[in-house]
Formats: C-alpha cells, structure tokens, sequence
C-alpha cells in the first residue's frame, strides 16, 4: 500500500476529519439541525485548554537533553567526554564532563525556570471561570472545559475565553466594543457586529432558543481574515443564510469594553484559536557575526584534527625504534604487543583529539548568549529612544541580531507614518475645478476674520451647486469612522454649530482628517445608527441616508464605496480612492481641471483622493445585491469573488473632485536620513504613494538634493519605450559615472559630483520581475541591480505590500549579499520586515501589526539613527573581539600542549593541571571578557552621532574578516611559542630554587599556565578603553581569584582527590626570583608586538576611529554613555560635562518646498539666533524602573 495512502488515513482516525476538510461546521448549542435539513456528522474538537509550555514532568529531561545537544558545539564535546569514558585518555573525564555539566545544567535551569512559569500562567487561564448558557440557564464553569458549539456570555472587561462568532448584545444595535491590546498591542476601540438574524435575543432563553448552524474556515493564525456563513432555521420557512466575516469574530484575549454584556457561540477552542495559533515564532534569522563564528569554528576544528594527526604519525615514527617504543621500565605484555596496529592508531588518535580539544570553546556559546540577553538591555533602558509624547519606549524582540544593526548597508522604509507623522490634516478639495479651503486654524482657534469656505477660484453654477454638495454628503458617507460621545473630555471636538461634541475614530488617520475636513466646510457627520447615517448640513438639517452596503478598502484595490438610499428613496454609491485607481472607471466629470489640480498638490507632498458617484435604480442595486451576496457567502475564494464584484459594481462613475490631506515630516526625520547616507548607507523609500507625492517627501526629508539627478522608470516611460531601451539608457547614464564613484560618494553627499535618484513605480517592477519569453528574468534584474548600486537614493512608489518584499529580497540575494533593514509602521510593511535581514517596526497610528512581526521596534523615525550609529556600532565592536579574543586565548592555551608533546615523546602526557584544564575557560577568563562585551566604548556615544562616517570602519563585518582572524590566530600562535620555550630555555640547565632543587614537570606546566593567564587578561586589559571601578575590579580580580585559587589548590592536602601532584607546586615557583622574572618578562615579550602593531598602525595607516580616538574627541570617560549611572561610581567628584541636552534641536526644523522649473527641492530655512535662555537645560523625562541611562 502507498505509504501517503496510510498516512491519511491514520491522520484521519487520530486527528479526526475536521482537520483534512476545508471547512467545519458548528451546531450552535450542541442542537441537531431539524429533519432534512442537512445530515447531522458529530465533529470532535480540541478542548479549551491553553498549553504554551514546551515541557511536561515527565519528557523535561530527555527533550531538553535533545534540544540541547543538537547544538553542534554541545554534540562535540559530549563525544570527547565518551571517548575519554571508553578510551585511556590523558586527561580525566572531568575536563570536559564538568564544564559540558555546568554549560548543559546552566540552560536546562533556566530554560525549566521558563518553562514552569510558563504553566502557572497556562493553569490560571485554563482555570479562570466562564458563564455559558444551558438548558435556558447561566451556568458557571472552567474555561478549559469549554467545546466547539457552546454559548458563552461575556460581561463588560472581561476577556473572550475563545473565539466566538457575535450573536447579540444588550445593545439595541447589536454592536460592541472591544480592545485587541493584548493581541496587537492597539488600545483603540473596535467595534463589531452581531449576527443580524441574531441580534434581538437579549436573555437566556431567547439565545437557548436559537436554531442555527456555522459553515467557517478551519482555524488560520491571521487575526485580521475570516470567512464563514451562519444558516438560521426556523419552523416555516428554509434557512436564512448570512455571511460572517472579521467583523463578527471576537477573538480570544480580547477584551469586551462600553458594553454589558454580549453572547456568541465558541467556535475554536483551546490550540485553535487565532491567539494561540498565533505563538508560533517567525523564521529564525541569523546574523553576519554567527555565521562568521561557526566559519571560524570549523576551522579550528580542522586545526584540531590536524594536530591530532600530525601527533599520532610523529608518534609511530618516533617509537619506530624498539628501545623508544618499549624501554626496560615499562614492557608491553603480550596482548599488547599483537593488538591490532590500526586500532591502536585510532585510539591515539583519539586520545590526542581529546587532548587538544579545548582549542574548541564551549563557553564561548555561552558567553555570546549571555552578551546577547544582557546587552539588548541597553536599547529599552536608553531614555533618548523614549518618546515623552506616545509614553513609547524601544522594544526589542529579539536580541540574536543585535551586532547586525551595526552591518546595515541598506535601508527600506516605508513613508506615510514612518517618515511621516500620519496625523493627517484636511487642506483643500477640488470639486469640478472649483478649489476649496477650509477655515483657517491657529492654535486650535478658528480666526474671526475668516469664512466657512474660500474660493479660491469663481463660484459655481446651480448645477455646480448640487454636484458640490453632492460631493461634501459622499465625505460625510463613504467611510467606516465611528463616532465616540465624550461630553466629560478636556476639550472635545465640536461640530460648527458649537452643540453636540464628538470624537472621530477610525483605523485609517486619512478617514477621519476628510471628516473633520468636511466638518469644517459645513457638513457635519454625527453617527451611525440603526443602520442609518446621520449628517448634519449647512442649514442644520439633519439628513438621514440608509447604509445598504459597504465595498470595504484593500490595496490592490485602493479604493472603497458605500450605497446608501436617501430619505427620498434615491440610491447612490459613493466611491473614493486614490486617482489611479478612480479614473480609469469614470465616464463623466471635468477630468482634466482634477487631474491638474491632483497633479499640483501631489508635487506639493500632500496625499489626494478623488471622489466619485452613480445613481442606482432599483433594478440595478437589486443585481449589486445578488451580487454581493453570492460573494459573501461563498466560503472558497471568498476574497477573489469579493475583488470581481466589487471590479463590476465600481464602474461609470461621474467624477466629483478630489481632496488633498497634508502628512507632515516626522521631527528631524531629514537629518536621520543624512545621518545614515553619512554612513555609508543606502536609503530605499518604498511607498504606495503617488509618484509627486513621494518625489515631494524625499526631497523634503533629503533623500534627494537640489544636484540629484532624477531618473524615472515607470509605467508612463515603458509605454513610450520598450522596458529593454529603458533600461539600457538608463545604464548607460549612470555607468557613465560609475569609474569614478567610490564608496564615500556612494551616499550622494558630495557637491561637486553628480549623483542620481532612481524613481521606479509597482508596475515597471513588475515587468522586470516577470520571466521574460525565453524563460529567463536574470539580465533584466541584474541590469536594473547594476543601476540601483550606481545611484544614492531610490525610491518606490505605488508599491504593493509584496512587492516591497520583493524588492528586499533582490537586493537581499545580490551577489554583494549586503545587510538589509526594513522599517515601518503598518499591517502592509510586515512582509518586508520579515524579509529583510533585520526588521524595525515604528509603534504608530496604524495598528501594533509591524511592531509584533519586527525584530526590534521604535517609537519614531529619528531613534533610527541612534540605534544603528551607536547601539549597532558598539554591538558589533563588543562582539568581534569576544569571539576573535576566545579564539585567541584558546589558541595560547592549548599550543603549549602541542609543543610538550615533542618533548615527551608524543605520549599524550598534560602540560596542565586538571583543575586548571577544567576552570581556564569556566573562571579564571570567563567574566573580563563578558563585562568587555558589555561594556566597551572605544569612542564615545556623542561623538558617533556627531560623525556618522565612523559607521564604515565596521562595516562589511570588517572586524570579523579573515585577515583580522588570521592575524589574532598568529598573536595567539606567537604568545604560545614565547610562553613555551621561554620557560624552557630560562629553566634548562638551571637550579631555581634555594636548595637546588630544579623544577619538575608541573612546576613547568604551572609556569606556562601562569604566564599565559596574566598574558590574555592583560592583553584585554589593553584592548579595552572604556574602564569604570566594575572593568578594573573584574580584571584585577580575576588575576587575584587565579593566584588565590592556586595557593589553595597546591597549598592543602585535599582529601576528595586521589592524588596529589600540585601539592606545593605553585608556593615552590612563587619562591623562586628566577619565576618571577620569567613572568615578568614572558609577559612582557608576549604582549610587545601587539602593541608595536597597534602604535605603527595608528601612526601609519589610521582607521577614522583611531584618528578620532589620536585627536582627543573620543574620550568617553569625558561625557556621558551608556553606563553613565555606573560609571559616575568611579570617582566621588565624577562630573559630567555633556552640553545640554537642549542644545541640539530647540525647535523642529521646518522643510520649505518650492516647486522651481518642473522641480522640488528643499531647502531649509537659515537657523534663528539662539539666546542663552533657549540653550538651558531642560529636566529629562525619567520612568520608574530604568537601571541604566542612555544620557546623552
């Protein structure tokens, strides 16, 4: 039988049937459909239990055991530690059982910490009490005993046990307000729906009543999709079927608000629902630094087995003669001597591998874990990323990437709220060529001097007098704002005629600046009721219209429609969206005076819309209704059905006008962008914006310069030439530049040198992403790549959401292979975020969707370039020399075992202690090197952000390279040959000590193991340039835990051990003058050359760092840092002398746009002269909680 047969069918009886099946159906109350209607099939479902821990009782030990020795480096020494097990090796098994123990033991704790806490929270969930309906009566229960088909009652503040399908509220409406904080992160009010067939059941019995079942989706993790449909039955007639959609879906972890209580029918439970669905972790993503680490490791990995090899050869060659290989004290017996050879070869070999393992550092695993936990400390606790006007402060949900930020070589970001503030504000509407601005506002105040409406052009004709105040109804009508009463708010926003005050609320910031907008000239909208809309005109007349449908927005679309039947019975659909997507469908209006206008306010940076409408007769809305309907209730396809009614129902429409809303540039967004070109890093803006628009906005923001050379590859250009003339044309232009192009001009800041900006829109992509005829797309793309490289900035406009991870991902996988960032702040940014290398989400106006699915997440724009120029740089800086300094010191110690070897006849004798075997990488190097990592500043904070060119002596993970590993790995050979052969040739043919005894082959070894000791921890005593009390305490301590270890170690009889060959050994060299000077001077010598190298380097071939560092700027014990808080402990009269914080930027600096010759630039105003008075400093906001300060 086919195996995938079996697997079906086992997957079937196991699993049940609700798990292969597209859909599943619900019996609301557990009551069977009535006879004939449809076949009753009993479904088994999942429990309402919530488990998110990873570990029972029972399988803790085995599966973390797994989990833990799948790691490569775990695996390994597990492997030595048997072999030394099973073998006669040289070394006890304790040198590598008991670091692997206390590496292993170390996570499984904390990894068990978690997980326990893990089970509190899942038990206090599971246990929480639920009122449910049976038998017409409320009965109160656990919430893990909850199934698929049970009617639930939530009261006000409490959360959905699971996810429900909305059946009534004590609303009349049948409405309710709910919170998703807990699953987003948006604390704004939603409001959803109960079924309309369901909605006036208010009590027990009525709900205990109901006869319905639920055709839906199997359970999917997206938050924001649904798709089922509901049939209610009742005694006389067939079914009714209704569509349920998103709207009608309360989801587990929400939370009910405004409303008393609602019921709704469970229809995922338990690991099904969308919350818990939701726990899977997005792909993991690894950084430069990793990858270059496990290089590394591999090649030591093959120095180790070289060594082992050269070792057991040189072994048999040197006992090739009989006296060598059995001297008269120790004789072979005779199973030894006809033991097969290549047995015995292997088991040398193995037993020199288990020597010369410790070139392979276990802790380092450990080391850059815990670097990597601690350090990302640092972002959250920085006061200058926190955002006084949100209460926003940095997140980081992940810190595997933290030294990425410090590789980043392009930069994708989003505008409209990432760039922008998306506080939209309403600045005119066109209608039928006549322009329109609202009253004038200063300081939130209307001026007194000015009117409802000026004209800016004539005034219109009768006719246009209807068609205007057709337009400001299409305003007030088409959209999904809510209205929110609050009489007791300070301030509220009122309607003109100074009566009811209202708050707007809507997901989308444009919606409610066009209704304030349209508030203003003269058209009020007051609510949503009872399925009416209600508006108030400029004769204080209230108009009611009858909502009969809504066309919801998407992005492929980019646009929405409402239908509405006025009180005289007349039906319009009112239709608005972007002017690409509305003109193609209109067939009557002025189209070219609003295409003008469009066209004038788009090159001015303000975002437009064009509004459209038909008039529908009974007829025609009846055929939309079937329509629709059949689309609605379609539970495959539902979408794609959705986006062709919609494309047949939205077409012929007589054009009104169109509205232009300003999105302002976020506070020093511009010198953000400046700041990173500095850096050497390109800036990418992908947008669904028009073209003018975002031209605007990159030259507001400086992404393009008045010198820029504009070039476009869109649509308009493809149509007049063919995409293969385009491209070469353009490639000839920019290439024509690019022999003289090097990386400082790359980022376009040069005067004298002609940079370029390409513009290329969603369409042209996606013609040169397509195949071509042939089955190839690749010259095209690496033709379009090969212009991208040669110009400073590129923008995208009218992007959709997967094109923009398309064009990461072609950037991502070029042959450079360069570090990508993408940034946003919207539910249509998170495929780019994923994509890219590292993904920032910016916690704005549209939701918390991009700031869940980032890796790290920031309050505005402007915290970018901190977080890359200096918490990037000094990540980056801190964790190259962690893992080139653990190579290193592995290498010093573990090559003097090499070198023993020839001079013991290869016998796999240890130049070290046990003890000293065991604890050199667990004690005595451990913590000088982690609060390194940690703590390192080799310039200061101020002056990163003050030069941002210093960004490029690290990147293309400059320190991490193989000429800077090879050179650490030929440091570390050269301290071993001193440390080796120095204490042999000083001690050869001498008496050492007092009595004229001579040292022995573990004073020897002790000797070496000292020097090398002093030698690594000195050697990142003069790495490291950034001390506080904590660097010296651990460093000196270190030394001092050694020598003390030491003392103890040789200076008492230990009863636990069963030998006692260090007993006296480290006193008896202490005694001797000859050993200090040896320590003294080896030391010396060892460190000498780096420190030569260092000095010539800086005099000859300076790096921008050490030139800053030579020139005195860079002191970073001057100013304040990181650790300003622990760093002031130093010294009693440490005083920081920061200039004030107030300094820089006392005012946000404002973008004139002029529009010159067909061009924009920007330019900013001259600087105000600045009185002492606004150069003082201003107290900083503080929050509970925060340990270390970013005070800069």
């Amino acid at each position: 039988m086919d195996c995938s047969l079996v697997r079906t069918l086992v997957h079937r009886y196991c699993a049940g049937e609700e798990n292969w099946v597209d859909s599943r159906t619900i019996y609301v109350g557990h009551r069977e459909p009535p006879p004939g209607a449809e076949a009753y099939i009993p479904q088994r479902y999942p429990d309402n239990r919530i488990v998110s821990s990873k570990y029972t009782f029972w399988n803790f030990i085995p599966k973390n055991l797994f989990e833990q020795f799948r790691r490569i480096a775990n695996f390994y020494f597990l492997i030595i530690f048997l072999v030394q097990l099973i073998i006669d090796t040289p070394t006890s098994p304790v040198t590598s059982g008991l670091p692997l123990f206390f590496v292993i033991t170390v996570t499984a704790i904390k990894q068990g910490y978690e997980d326990w806490l893990r089970h509190k929270a899942d038990n206090a969930m599971n246990q929480c009490p639920v009122h449910f309906i049976q038998h017409g009566k409320l009965v109160r229960k656990q919430s893990r005993k909850l199934r698929v088909g049970d009617i639930v009652m939530v009261k006000e503040d409490e959360t959905f046990p699971c996810d429900l399908i909305f059946l009534s509220s004590n609303r009349g409406d049948g409405t309710c307000h709910v919170t998703t904080a807990s699953l987003d992160g948006e604390s704004s009010h939603k409001t959803h729906y109960a079924v309309q067939d369901t909605k006036g059941f208010h009590t027990e019995e009525d709900i205990d009543g109901l006869h319905a079942t639920i055709e839906c989706e199997q359970p999917q993790p997206d938050l924001y999709k649904f798709v089922g449909r509901i049939n209610v039955y009742s005694d006389l007639n067939d079914p009714v079927v209704r569509p349920l959609g998103s709207e009608n879906l309360l989801l587990r972890g929400a939370t009910l608000k405004n409303t008393e209580k609602i019921f709704g029918v469970a229809i995922y439970t338990g690991m099904e629902t969308k919350m818990a669905l939701n726990y899977q972790s997005k792909s993991q993503k690894r950084s430069a630094v990793e990858k270059s680490m496990n290089v590394f490791l591999i090649v030591y990995l093959c120095i180790l087995i070289s060594k082992a090899l050269i070792n057991t050869v040189l072994k048999y060659v040197w006992q090739s003669e009989p006296f060598r290989d059995e001297p008269w004290y120790n004789q072979k017996t005779d199973s030894e001597r006809q033991r097969n050879l290549f047995l015995k070869a292997f088991t040398d070999f193995l037993a020199f591998m288990v020597l010369f393992n410790y070139i392979i550092p276990v802790s380092m695993y450990v080391t850059v874990e815990m670097q990597k936990f601690l350090g990302s400390y640092f972002i959250t606790w920085d006061e200058d990323m926190f955002d006084e006007e949100t209460g926003e402060g940095p997140l980081v949900n992940t810190s595997d990437l933290n030294e990425e930020l410090g590789q980043v070589e392009y930069i994708f970001t989003d505008k409209t709220g990432t760039l922008t503030e998306n506080n939209m504000e309403f600045k005119e509407c066109c209608i039928e060529g006549h322009v329109y601005v609202p009253h004038v506002v200063c300081n939130g105040q209307v001026l007194p001097d000015a009117s409802g409406i000026d004209m800016i052009d004539s005034s219109p004709s009768v006719s246009g007098r209807e068609r205007e105040e057709l337009f400001f109804r299409a305003l007030c009508l088409c959209h999904t704002v809510q209205v929110k009463d609050e009489d007791s708010m300070d301030g509220p926003r009122k309607s003109p005629d100074g009566g009811k005050s209202c708050v707007y609320i809507s997901s989308s910031p444009d919606e409610v600046a066009l209704v304030e907008g349209v508030q203003r000239l003269g058209f009020t909208y007051l609510r949503l009721k009872d399925n009416y809309m209600e508006i108030l005109n400029r004769d204080n007349d209230v108009e009611r219209f009858e909502l009969l449908e809504i066309l919801s927005f998407d992005s492929v679309r980019r646009r929405m429609s409402v239908i509405v039947k006025s009180a005289e019975g007349d039906i319009y659909l009112f239709c608005k969206g972007a002017d690409s997507s509305i003109f193609p469908r209109v067939i009557e209006g002025k189209v070219d005076q609003i295409r003008a206008r469009v066209e004038r306010n788009a090159v001015e940076g303000l975002r437009t819309l064009c509004v459209a409408y038909k008039r529908l007769i009974p007829e025609e809305y009846e055929g939309v209704c079937q329509l629709l309907q059949a689309a609605k209730v379609a539970l495959q396809d539902r979408e794609k059905k959705l986006a062709e009614a919609y494309e047949q129902i939205e077409k012929d429409l007589i054009l009104l006008g169109a509205t232009a809303v300003e999105d302002r540039l976020q506070e020093k967004a511009a010198d953000t962008i400046e700041a990173l070109q500095k850096a050497g890093i390109k800036v990418w803006v992908l947008t669904g914006d028009k073209m003018e628009t975002a031209a605007a906005t990159c030259y507001a923001c400086k992404l393009f310069r008045r010198n820029t050379q504009l070039l476009e590859l869109t649509t308009k250009r493809i149509e007049e030439q063919s995409l293969h003339d385009v491209l070469f044309e353009l490639s000839k232009t920019v290439l024509r530049h690019s022999g003289s192009l090097t990386r400082d001009t790359f980022s376009g800041l040069s005067a004298d040198m002609q940079d370029y900006g390409l513009i290329i829109d969603g369409a042209a992509l996606s013609l040169i992403m397509k195949p071509r005829e042939d089955g190839s797309s690749g010259n095209y793309r690496e033709l379009f790549l090969e212009i991208c490289r040669s110009c400073s900035a590129v923008l995208c406009c009218r992007m959709a959401p997967l094109q923009k991870a398309q064009i990461v991902k072609l950037i991502k996988f070029s042959k450079e292979h360069p570090i990508t960032l993408a940034i946003g702040d919207g539910a249509n940014d998170v495929s780019m975020i994923l994509e890219a290398h590292v993904g920032i989400g910016v916690i704005g106006k549209e939701g918390r969707q991009a700031a869940r699915n980032s890796d790290y997440a920031i309050p505005k724009f402007k915290h970018l370039k901190k977080m890359l120029l200096v918490h990037g740089h000094f990540y980056y800086i801190r964790i190259s020399e962690l893992v080139q300094y653990f190579f290193y010191k592995n290498v010093c110690f573990i090559f003097p075992q090499f070198l023993y070897q020839f001079f013991c006849g290869f016998s796999q004798q240890t130049l070290y202690d046990t003890a000293y075997l065991t604890l050199y990488n667990i004690s005595f190097t451990s913590l000088p090197i982690l609060l390194y990592s940690l703590m390192e500043q080799h310039v200061g904070i101020d002056v990163l952000k003050r030069d941002p060119t210093l960004y490029r002596d690290v990147a293309k993970n400059a320190l991490l390279r193989w000429r800077v590993f090879i050179y650490w790995t030929l440091l570390g050979l050269f301290d071993a040959l001193v440390f080796f052969f120095g204490a042999y040739f000083m001690f050869e043919n001498t008496t050492v000590t007092s009595n004229g005894q001579i040292f022995g082959n573990w004073t020897f070894g002790t000797l070496v193991f000292t020097v090398m000791v002093f030698t690594v921890t000195l050697k990142l005593a003069l790495d490291t340039h950034y001390w506080t009390w904590i660097n010296h305490f651990v460093i000196w301590g270190s030394l001092l835990f050694y020598v003390v270890f030491s003392l103890l170690w040789g200076g008492v009889i230990w009863p636990f051990l069963n030998y006692q060959r260090m007993y006296y050994v480290f006193i008896q060299m202490l005694s001797s003058g000859p050993a200090w000077l040896a320590i003294v001077l080896l030391v010396t010598v060892s460190l000498l050359p780096d420190v030569l190298k260092k000095v010539l380097c800086r005099q000859l071939w300076p790096t921008a760092t050490e030139r800053v560092q030579q020139n005195g700027c860079a002191q970073p014990w001057d100013r304040d840092s990181e650790f300003t808080h622990l760093a002031s402990l130093q010294s009693p009269g440490y005083q920081s002398t920061r200039p004030s914080a107030a300094w820089s930027g006392c005012r946000p600096q404002r973008v004139a746009l002029a529009v010159w010759k067909g061009k924009v630039s920007a330019e900013p105003p001259p600087a105000p002269s600045c009185s002492h008075h606004c150069c003082s400093s201003s107290p900083r906001h503080s929050r509970p909680g925060s340990l270390v300060g970013m005070l800069v």
